[in-house]
């Protein structure tokens, strides 16, 4: 099952050829699989499309992750497929996937993202390439959870990041590597084997995301000269979780500290998380706040967010 989403991957540019300059989320999810016949062989089987959005992935919002997340749910019920790709935009890629690793039971069968970095009218675009490394991933029986694949590469819902606002290979996956490769459409695993897929720490909330309020959580960054003014102005607006963007092991600039400090004692919650795209902090004992264990910002605002879903759910008794 091939879910549409929009992205570059579905572009179009009005100058023939053109890498950039061009308007995301055109093309049908049918046109693009039509456009690459071999994905008939790589997927093993049928090949279903169903089109959620045609979006610049710059503006996915929580509506669309919520449905995105019911129609994964009703696919990965269904005994009759093996696999999900999901193609989508690469600036919020990595949002997408660890939301969905966080809520998906996704234990026995692979939820795949994919991507392109040039429009479907470039001179030679990528999206066909990935779209097709994508559903190999997809029907092969090993995988399972929730993937990113392009350029060649299989990446993990939590390391993905894209770290290039133009190559081709703008999605990495830091210090851990990729998970595979696909290499003459066959796929090669990093270590010899499949990695297992990560338990969903919020899978009781996947068919409740659209029942649920989604917390204002918002991501300030500590820097030279930084202070509270945003903080303090996030408080005013009635601001529910703050996320901050640490420099370093996790150290904050004493103002923004301070800052930080009143949102705690004024019951916002507050998670730290690194600016740094590679390592992880080491988490002080008796912290004021939680540590993002390795998440970068994006995905640690997820996370909070996540977290205070699952809290109020629990108050209220559902």
């Amino acid at each position: 099952m091939v879910l549409g989403t929009g992205g570059t991957i579905a572009g179009t540019a009005a100058q023939a050829g053109a890498n950039v300059g061009y308007t995301a989320g055109q093309i049908g999810i049918e046109d693009l699989l039509a456009a690459v016949p071999a994905l008939a062989g790589a997927a093993r089987g049928p090949l279903v499309a169903e089109q959620l959005a045609q979006i610049d992935s710059k503006d996915m919002d929580f509506a669309l992750w919520e449905r995105l997340v019911d129609r994964c749910l009703v696919h990965l019920a269904d005994p009759e497929v093996r696999g999900l790709v999901i193609t989508h935009g690469t600036d919020t890629l990595e949002e997408t996937a660890w939301l969905l690793a966080s809520v998906l039971p996704a234990q026995d069968k692979p939820v795949v993202l994919t991507c392109a970095m040039r429009p479907a009218t470039a001179l030679a675009p990528d999206g066909p390439q990935n779209l097709l490394d994508a559903v190999t991933v997809a029907a092969h029986p090993q995988a399972r959870g929730v993937l990113a694949v392009a350029d060649g590469s299989v990446h993990g819902a939590r390391e993905v990041a894209k770290l290039h606002p133009l190559r081709l290979d703008a999605l990495h996956s830091a210090d851990a590597g990729p998970l595979g490769s696909i290499e003459a459409g066959e796929l090669r695993w990093a270590h010899g084997r499949a990695p297992e897929p990560m338990a969903p720490a919020h899978a009781a909330l996947a068919a409740r995301l659209g029942s649920l309020a989604w917390p204002r959580v918002a991501i300030v960054m500590s820097h030279a000269g930084a202070d509270a003014t945003v903080v303090d102005a996030l408080l005013a607006a009635g601001v529910q979780g703050i996320v901050a963007a640490a420099t370093g092991n996790g150290t904050l600039h004493q103002a923004l500290e301070a800052g930080l400090e009143r949102a705690v004692a004024g019951g916002v919650a507050v998670r730290v998380a690194s600016r740094c795209p590679l390592g992880r902090m080491r988490a002080e004992p008796g912290a004021r706040w939680s540590y993002a264990e390795g998440l970068s910002p994006v995905k640690a605002r997820i996370g909070l967010m996540l977290d205070l879903m699952a809290q109020r759910a629990v108050a209220r008794g559902c």
